[in-house]
């Protein structure tokens, strides 16, 4: 993609903290802009449109995420491999093709139209990996990873209620609702793009803090696997159980809302994710000032802990009529974000840089998305295809949020526990090939 050479050169001589900003910002843009060809669906009910029984919202979802999830696998190589050229255009070229497949699901019947959102979400799943690649490995990688997480929370709602929007206001059919939402914000995501390409490579400075990310070969990747493996697989249940709660919020929060009988308009949809966002941002945003990323690697377990004990408190305060709907919503949506987006840059970048590894956050996270999304749609086919069909969505999701979260608070700290130990270890022992700063 084409750079004015201007703008570039301002980028490279501003300070780290202002190009950060800019990072950041063009950042949420273009996951925000992402976000209008992958949710606004979940908006719509589809009420009455059953395939084999099943509710055709169910169909659209699994499919979603069976693509997405096959994309999480195939971006472990990808995405590990990735090089700075060409990075923008691959950006738009594949939310071109995810848009493409909304129009098909527009013009194609049911069944036929489910498909559509097999292919709608593969190329999806790999756009995150992309715009981290732009952040990590840098003084200010929390704050930009911050925006862009706090992305996931707002764009989610936001773009639910442009498609209400679009369907109370212009009498848009569901069908047609998510790919004219996508029409909305693609001159917005080719803008972004083309301005979060100018921002130059980690300097010296960058590298000294957090290590070299480079791309990893697939021996690389074996053996960085094989180094911290039981960690890796305790953070990867942990994962796999809070992409689950996440995407039950995600997909199904009409569904929520009107089994507490409370109506839900387009704002209700953004009002709840805004506190959410400001207050994970501010949070997130802080551990910049950590400069010691053992300690921060450690932090960030602290906060999935109180995160997932934030979940659960706000539910048992539920179910004893002791907070209403919207205080509820508003409260595990920010406990289960406040576990969940510390994996989706800030664990992973802080890991290697602890232990001084060379590599990349595309490798671990992809690694850990991809398990992450086969486990939420384990967790779909067994609600709709099995013992729990019957259940209520708001049953489902509160009863979900008590077991994973309990799990979860066990694993979380048998990885803390592993981490600490592994560190320890490699002080009495230091290995020749960590080179090991006075960031640690």
């Amino acid at each position: 993609m084409v750079r004015i050479p201007a703008l570039a050169k301002l980028l490279k001589e501003t300070s780290s903290f202002q190009m950060s900003v800019f990072a950041g910002l063009m950042g949420f843009l273009t996951y925000s802009s992402m976000y209008s060809f992958r949710k606004p669906f979940a908006a719509a009910t589809f009420e009455g449109e059953l395939f084999l029984g099943v509710d055709l919202k169910v169909w659209l979802i699994l499919a979603q995420t069976i693509g997405y999830m096959a994309s999480k696998f195939y971006g472990i190589k990808l995405i590990s491999e990735l090089k700075e050229q060409g990075r923008a255009w691959l950006i738009i070229q594949l939310v071109a093709i995810s848009w493409l497949a909304l129009l098909g699901f527009a013009v194609l019947p049911a069944p036929f139209n489910i498909l559509c959102f097999l292919i709608n979400g593969f190329p999806l799943g790999l756009i995150w990996g992309i715009v981290f690649h732009y952040m990590e490995g840098r003084k200010f990688t929390e704050l930009m990873g911050s925006v862009l997480a706090a992305s996931f929370v707002f764009s989610s709602g936001f773009v639910k209620s442009v498609g209400t929007w679009l369907m109370q206001s212009f009498a848009v059919t569901e069908n047609w609702m998510p790919f004219l939402t996508g029409s909305l914000f693609f001159p917005l995501l080719v803008a972004s793009v083309f301005l979060i390409n100018h921002i130059p490579p980690p300097n010296a400075e960058d590298i000294a803090m957090r290590s070299p990310r480079q791309p990893m070969t697939k021996q690389e990747r074996k053996q960085f696997f094989k180094e911290f493996m039981p960690g890796i697989l305790l953070l990867i249940l942990v994962y796999m159980m809070l992409t689950a709660l996440r995407d039950l919020r995600d997909n199904f929060v009409v569904e929520i809302w009107r089994d507490l009988s409370i109506a839900v308009g387009p704002e209700l949809l953004t009002q709840t994710e805004v506190p959410i966002t400001l207050f994970l941002l501010v949070m997130m945003a802080c551990l910049v000032l950590v400069k010691n990323n053992r300690r921060a690697l450690f932090l960030n377990h602290w906060m999935i802990l109180i995160g997932f004990c934030l979940a659960i408190l706000a539910t048992l305060g539920l179910k004893a009529n002791l907070v209403s709907p919207f205080v509820w919503m508003v409260t595990v949506g920010t406990g289960v974000y406040m576990a969940y987006i510390p994996f989706n840059s800030l664990l992973f970048d802080r890991l290697i840089a602890a232990f001084k590894h060379t590599g990349n956050v595309g490798f671990l996270m992809y690694l850990a998305d991809s398990f992450g999304y086969l486990g939420s749609s384990m967790i779909l086919v067994a609600k709709q295809f099995d013992l729990f069909q019957s259940q209520s969505w708001l049953s489902f999701y509160s009863t979900s949020i008590l077991v994973f979260s309990s799990i979860s608070l066990v694993l979380v700290a048998s990885s803390f526990g592993y981490f600490r130990n592994k560190l320890w270890k490699q002080e009495k022992s230091p290995s020749p090939s960590l080179n090991i700063s006075s960031h640690e």
